[in-house]
């Protein structure tokens, strides 16, 4: 499988775009998101991918980010949804918004996205419910190991895999505000929280 693409922007007419590698042409689809970040035409670009194939077509995507990439990923596995309305969902939320839907259940956010009703956004609130917690350390919120942004997206984890809902645990990290910043006292602070409700 094809895991990335480093080479020579030479067409992006989206959501299409061409990337020459020593001298193949390859073509993808990508997102509005990565779309954005793209340089101009004969720039040097790298972009992660992904394949699929099906019976009539063999279909490259490119992504700016591994991020954006494992959200496609997990939004294929999700019954009822394809490349096509994947492409979209990522084309008109990025990675971090869409995580903090999934945790809000926030199904409103979602139906705004064009090629999205409210009974796939339904879909997409219950079977990605569990996967964020996969998802959550790959968003933009994702920082460098030991800074508060990081502790934030394992105290979420780990609590999400203590059986708390997202929406929940968003609250209770929110009532764990004030800690000293580590996992540990993160994760402490949103027990008691639970405790007093």
């Amino acid at each position: 499988m094809i895991g990335s693409l480093r080479g020579r922007l030479i067409a992006k007419h989206p959501p299409a775009l061409t990337v020459d590698v020593n001298g193949v042409g390859y073509e993808l689809e990508a997102p509005m998101s990565t779309f954005c970040d793209l340089p101009a035409s004969g720039a040097e670009v790298h972009l992660f991918t992904h394949l699929v194939v099906r019976e009539d077509a063999q279909v490259l995507y490119g992504f700016a980010t591994d991020a954006e990439r494992r959200l496609f990923r997990g939004l294929l596995k999700v019954s009822g949804v394809g490349p096509k309305i994947a492409l979209g969902l990522l084309s008109g939320i990025s990675v971090e918004g869409f995580l903090r839907c999934i945790e809000t259940e926030d199904a409103d956010s979602l139906v705004r996205i064009p090629g999205i009703g409210r009974k796939t956004a339904e879909r997409l609130l219950i079977e990605m419910r569990d996967r964020v917690a996969s998802l959550a350390g790959v968003g933009e919120r994702a920082h460098a190991p030991g800074t508060p942004g990081n502790a934030q997206a394992e105290a979420f984890s780990a609590l999400v895999a203590l059986g708390y809902k997202p929406a929940e645990v968003t609250r209770l990290l929110k009532a764990a505000e004030g800690s000293d910043g580590s996992i540990e006292d993160l994760i402490r602070r949103a027990l008691q929280a639970a405790a007093r409700d």
